[in-house]
């Protein structure tokens, strides 16, 4: 019977077919990638790490683990309004991965490849005794002087978030027995498989005076923008977009209100804009959740205008 593969060959079968659609991938024969990005544009680069039982389950199906991987590296990408241009991946796995969960984890990979016209550039693969740990660097590209930033809120701007909020979070919970009822597994799938919302980033630039992806909650988020624009953010939490599930499982336990705005796991882009913007953008409903105003840091107001206490506001690594 013939011995595990060794470095060399895992990345031959498994992650070479994965690069043919990016030349300056060099086949991952060298130890490095081109990237040409063309005249009048700039590079856009991010990295996010993944580790099991941290940011994923261990036993999620690996084409699941390897999609959110690059997905929440996508999302980063959205939120400067930057379209995917390659990725480079690093594996750092136990000796429990086997060729048959790589190669479902590489089947994740090449769907969402073709989604979103992405390619693998490169990366590394090395052992480990602990858990299974995955880092994905994406490059985009965004004309010059065109990339959406943290830091240009205004007062008397508007505050706008995607989609809805809180599923990401309360999906978890759900996958874990701790929310009942998850009608089609909704709140589960949302955890499971966020969605990078690259063309609404790039339908922003221009109208958006800042944005940033959600994904260690609302909130939280909504503090960085603050932050670096050196500006107040006021949220109505009655205006913040919430799924039919969600809605479903507030009303059951109202104490998770706040998973839902400092869960995180979302993957939605909140941004700020000077004027109104249209219901649906790029295909995506855009809710106007608040305001900007001179000051600092961020509060959450009730239907009565008082100060809401969520204990958190939104998920700590250290």
């Amino acid at each position: 019977m013939a011995g595990p593969l060794g470095e060399f060959d895992r990345i031959a079968r498994f992650f070479a077919p994965l690069a043919s659609g990016f030349p300056g991938a060099l086949g991952l024969a060298d130890d490095a990638a081109l990237i040409d990005p063309g005249a009048g544009w700039e590079l856009v680069v991010t990295t996010d790490a993944l580790v099991a039982d941290v940011h994923f389950r261990k036993d999620d199906p690996p084409d699941l683990i390897a999609r959110k991987a690059l997905r929440v590296n996508l999302s980063d990408l959205a939120a400067m309004g930057a379209e995917p241009v390659c990725y480079t991946l690093a594996t750092i796995f136990p000796s429990t991965i086997d060729e048959a969960w790589l190669a479902a984890f590489v089947r994740g990979l090449a769907a969402d490849q073709s989604e979103f016209g992405i390619a693998l550039a490169g990366g590394d693969s090395v052992g480990t005794e602990g858990p299974a740990t995955l880092s994905v660097a994406a490059i985009g590209r965004v004309e010059k002087g065109r990339a959406l930033r943290r830091s240009g809120a205004k007062p008397g701007d508007k505050v706008f978030v995607s989609g809805t909020v809180g599923d990401g979070a309360l999906g978890l919970l759900a996958l874990g027995g701790k929310v009942k009822d998850d009608p089609h597994g909704t709140l589960a799938g949302r955890y499971l498989l966020p969605q990078p919302r690259l063309a609404l980033g790039r339908a922003l630039q221009g109208r958006a005076s800042a944005a940033l992806d959600v994904s260690d909650g609302l909130v939280a988020d909504l503090g960085h923008v603050a932050d670096t624009s050196g500006a107040r953010i006021i949220v109505e939490v009655e205006r913040v977009p919430l799924s039919s599930a969600a809605r479903a499982a507030l009303a059951a336990d109202p104490d998770l209100l706040a998973t839902i705005l400092a869960g995180g796991d979302d993957y939605e882009l909140a941004f700020t804009a000077p004027e109104a913007l249209p219901d649906t953008l790029a295909g995506v409903p855009i809710a106007c959740i608040g305001r900007v105003e001179a000051g600092s840091g961020v509060a959450v107001l009730d239907r009565q205008g008082r100060p809401v206490t969520l204990g958190v506001s939104g998920y700590r690594h250290f």
